[in-house]
């Protein structure tokens, strides 16, 4: 049996070694807690300065800063207690990779939604085109990108299939104009020059079409039933939808005002009768 005096020391000897290995772990927590805390928000606000990063992408560093930090917190406090970090680095590196292949395809989309964050190659409220549909984008995400189609349905659609394809992003063009293409038949008895001259002063009277690039209406080729004229003409991105329908209308009442006709198809049939000679015998 120790003397109470011995139990003494010892229990003092323990308090000494592990107590200042305690306290140190405690304000080891506590700074590493405040100081991730503080440069999450540093990175926040430097994030939402900088105006040309999407809002959705503003948090992502932030957070990816302030788990990092505390990570490095956990593993200076195991030191402290003489705990042997390597083989747990080890282990977490083996864990991550596991979950990553675990995890692939939504990784993938991940990856996918950093890159649409970073190039922003449409951005909320622009109608894209993929695969040959048009998608209004509603929202923005890492995983998933949020949107609907024109007559309504709602459409949720993997960063993965957006980015692996070519994006035409109808809401953006080239100096904010907009070409609109029309073909338009006349019969062949019909005066070209005067389908030509009414589809002329059809585009010359419209306000919303430019004049820069000019109107090129001409004949483009010479069909089984009609003769086709290319009506091509440009507006402004905002107007070419409108401008477009009130055209098609315009011009077929144009043309039938002006004394042209807008064939169908048909088919001519010869028939011939063959006179039977007979011959007496």
């Amino acid at each position: 049996m120790f003397p109470i005096t011995t139990k003494l020391e010892l229990i003092a000897d323990y308090l000494l070694q592990y107590g200042i290995s305690v306290a140190g772990a405690i304000a080891t927590l506590i700074a590493g807690y405040l100081l991730a805390g503080w440069l999450c928000r540093l990175v926040d606000g430097a994030m939402r300065k900088a105006s040309r990063i999407d809002p959705v992408f503003h948090y992502l560093p932030g957070k990816i800063v302030r788990v990092m930090v505390l990570i490095f917190t956990l593993i200076a406090v195991l030191n402290r207690f003489g705990i042997q970090t390597t083989s747990l680095i080890a282990l977490l590196g083996a864990a991550g990779l596991a979950i990553g292949l675990a995890l692939q395809g939504t990784l993938s989309n991940v990856a996918a939604g950093v890159m649409i964050l970073v190039f922003r190659p449409f951005k909320i409220g622009d109608a894209v085109q993929l695969e040959g549909q048009v998608y209004i984008i509603d929202a923005l995400g890492f995983f998933i990108c949020k949107g609907h189609l024109p007559e309504g349905p709602i459409v949720f659609m993997p960063n993965s299939k957006i980015w692996g394809q070519t994006i035409v992003n109808l809401s953006v063009t080239d100096k904010d104009i907009r070409r609109i293409d029309e073909s338009y038949a006349i019969s062949y008895g019909d005066n070209i020059n005067t389908a030509l001259a009414i589809l002329g002063q059809i585009a010359a009277n419209e306000p919303r079409i430019l004049t820069d690039p000019a109107p090129l209406i001409k004949v483009t080729s010479l069909g089984d039933n009609a003769v086709n004229i290319l009506f091509r003409v440009w507006t402004s991105r905002a107007d070419w939808w409108d401008t477009k329908l009130d055209l098609v209308q315009r011009c077929k009442e144009g043309l039938e005002q002006g004394g042209c006709t807008i064939p169908f198809p048909q088919r001519e049939v010869h028939v011939i009768h063959e006179t039977e000679v007979k011959t007496s015998v």
